[in-house]
């Protein structure tokens, strides 16, 4: 399937679920993304020498966010441990508020007019450490503190993912009560139905309370789950608040279930700067935006050359109108 035919599909269910009405023509070429963020885990090395140097960096190319990743210093111990045996894979070790105190990476990034509007961080830190995840997102500003992934052992079964469920809407009550809000990351896994026909991320989707646990669309990861992003937006409305954007050489889906690190890493030789690829990246935004969207993140996944991949992805989105 190409770019041309998948655009023709997701008009044709925007129209059959009502999106048109909702954009007046008065709005036609008047709307734009108002900050292009960054998901900081897209270019990592960029800060391994020379933190400033790569904030500046980012900031000449039209970055006026970030999306912070974890481990933090107050990260629970697990999401310690597995980042510390990760790091000789991925050859840097650079993480949280990339070596800086809190208040030193807040002015730094003030000084290049960069806010923080997210912050990723792990299941357990969100359960157990929610008041000190909760002081650093308002030290920063951050709104919203985000899971990016559900651990694998924590989504065997569907009954797992009534009980992540529960346990999303207690991490958000406790969230809200800290003067910010949760929101779930999507991966692959869960999109697809399993043998009774059933989707797990419907339980998820059915069984949280939509003021307590918001949502992050990868859009990426979301159509190589064979899922619609367009259908997702518009049927949870007011939901998706924020979006990691990135494209696909050519229309790719997972082989299983999308359910493993292998798996997504399989997929990383498809994935190309947001508008260079065959997602409709700017219908999704246009339809986003129209349903509650705050926040537009560039994401490419080790991307292998940074400075060009970031900037001709911020390029293109600085560049949408509709």
């Amino acid at each position: 399937m190409n770019r041309k035919t998948f655009i023709q599909q997701v008009s044709a269910l925007s129209l059959g679920l009502g999106m048109a009405p909702s954009l007046s023509a008065s709005m036609l070429q008047s709307q734009k993304i108002k900050k292009v963020g960054l998901g900081l885990f897209s270019a990592p090395r960029l800060f391994q020498d020379n933190v400033e140097h790569g904030i500046a960096t980012l900031a000449e190319l039209g970055i006026q966010e970030f999306e912070t990743y974890g481990p933090y210093t107050f990260s629970d111990a697990r999401n310690q441990a597995s980042w510390k045996a990760l790091t000789p894979q991925l050859g840097f070790d650079i993480s949280g508020f990339l070596g800086l105190e809190v208040k030193a990476f807040q002015a730094l990034l003030k000084k290049y007019n960069i806010s923080i509007p997210s912050m990723h961080t792990d299941l357990y830190t969100l359960e157990e450490n929610m008041g000190v995840l909760a002081e650093a997102a308002n030290t920063l500003g951050a709104k919203y503190v985000v899971l990016p992934a559900i651990p694998e052992s924590e989504r065997s079964t569907l009954d797992d993912y009534k009980r992540i469920a529960e346990r999303f809407n207690a991490i958000g009550a406790a969230a809200k009560n800290e003067g910010i809000s949760f929101a779930y990351h999507n991966h692959g896994y869960g999109l697809i139905p399993n043998e009774q026909g059933i989707k797990p991320v419907d339980l998820i989707f059915d069984g949280t309370d939509p003021q307590l646990v918001f949502l992050e669309m990868d859009v990426f990861w979301t159509v190589a789950g064979r899922a619609n992003p367009i259908e997702l937006i518009q049927k949870h409305s007011g939901r998706y608040k924020m979006f990691h954007l990135k494209d696909m050489k050519e229309l790719t889906y997972f082989e299983g279930a999308g359910s493993t690190a292998p798996e997504w890493m399989a997929l990383f030789p498809k994935l190309v700067s947001a508008g260079s690829g065959v997602i409709p990246i700017d219908a999704i935004v246009e339809t986003a935006s129209a349903h509650g969207a705050e926040h537009f993140f560039i994401e490419h996944d080790f991307a292998p050359e940074p400075i060009e991949n970031i900037g001709d992805a911020s390029r293109y989105l600085q560049g949408l109108r509709w």
